[in-house]
């Protein structure tokens, strides 16, 4: 009989590991083999990593895109593309990153894997860390970061003295988007529940309301951008609260909305001059740019708090329930 060889503990990590679809009960901590860098890739001993309305789909493998890959359990085992860490080890074919550098990034085209003690990435998944950001300011980044920096600057075109709408705006991507926006010069509402008025004043929004409340489309005010995070509304009420040639620009939402806007979005903006358009993001994208106005003070991640990795199916379920205010980073 072949003889084989049990993992060591020096080669086990820990892990929140999920092997079927389903709540965060179905999360599990585990001991698994740490992982080895491939020519191209990084090990990264991870310091932080953040929790992403993404990593909720994928647990739940809703919508049905997200089980591509995997249709009957999921094709990574450990959630997490949000990191940010120290590096220990590097592949042959690595040129920019030795160990010991401190890097962040956003790992969805790397096999994802950061709710762990290491994790590995592909060199051009990451960026070096700013030496004034925190390990979990870094880990909040990525992702929403550059989904705001993208939803506005790339997508909205957004311009100096514009009147901008952010829905969803006391979230992860909501809270970048308002500092974004306000960097620009703009006159910024922010909207989102009762209980995160006070946070989106706090980050410098204009106009606060409360979606429970108001509704923004049938207000009577109109927004030269629109950057909506949660839409949840049938196309055709948004069109009235634009302004001539105003853009509405869809982050993320429910998923009947979203295939809405692709079928009868550019038919409902015909011949007016308006425009509305799903941001299609780009991991990393922008994370550059966030990094000068981190450094220039215009930018700061808002954290909610901090949580150990044994928290991490209760972040997730506070992420589900649309609770977050900003961020929340699971710290190792």
């Amino acid at each position: 009989m072949r003889e084989t060889t049990r993992p060591t503990n020096k080669d086990l990590m820990k892990a929140i590991v999920y092997t079927q679809y389903g709540s965060p009960d179905v999360l599990r901590l585990e001991d698994v083999p740490q992982p080895v860098a491939r020519d191209d890739e990084v090990l990264i001993e991870v310091r932080a990593a953040s929790v992403n309305s993404w990593d909720w789909e994928l647990l739940q493998g809703t919508p049905f895109a997200n089980r591509i890959g995997g249709l009957f359990k999921p094709k990574h085992p450990i959630l997490g593309a949000d990191v940010a860490g120290r590096v220990t080890a590097v592949g042959r074919d690595v040129k920019r990153f030795q160990p010991g550098d401190e890097v962040y990034g956003d790992l969805c085209r790397s096999g994802w894997g950061g709710f762990a003690e290491y994790v590995c990435a592909r060199e051009d998944a990451l960026a070096f860390k700013p030496p004034g950001m925190t390990f979990e300011q870094a880990a909040a980044v990525p992702q929403a970061g550059c989904m705001a920096v993208q939803g506005l600057r790339d997508v909205g075109r957004i311009q100096p003295g514009q009147r901008v709408l952010i829905n969803g705006a006391g979230g992860g991507v909501g809270t970048f988007a308002v500092q974004i926006a306000k960097s620009f010069g703009t006159e910024v509402t922010g909207v989102d529940s009762t209980r995160k008025l006070d946070l989106m004043r706090s980050i410098g929004a204009d106009h606060v309301l409360d979606y429970t409340e108001v509704d923004y489309t049938r207000n009577g005010e109109a927004y030269d951008l629109i950057l909506d995070v949660a839409v949840h509304r049938s196309v055709s009420d948004y069109p009235r609260a634009l302004n001539p040639s105003g853009n509405f620009v869809v982050v993320g939402g429910a998923t009947k909305r979203i295939f809405q806007l692709l079928l009868v979005g550019r038919w409902a903006t015909r011949g007016t001059g308006q425009s509305m358009k799903l941001l299609l993001a780009k991991p990393n994208v922008g994370l550059d740019y966030l990094q000068e106005l981190f450094e220039a003070g215009k930018v700061t991640p808002v954290i909610e708090r901090s949580l150990g990795l044994t928290e991490v199916p209760e972040a997730l379920r506070h992420l589900g329930a649309g609770q977050a205010l900003g961020k929340l980073v699971v710290t190792m």
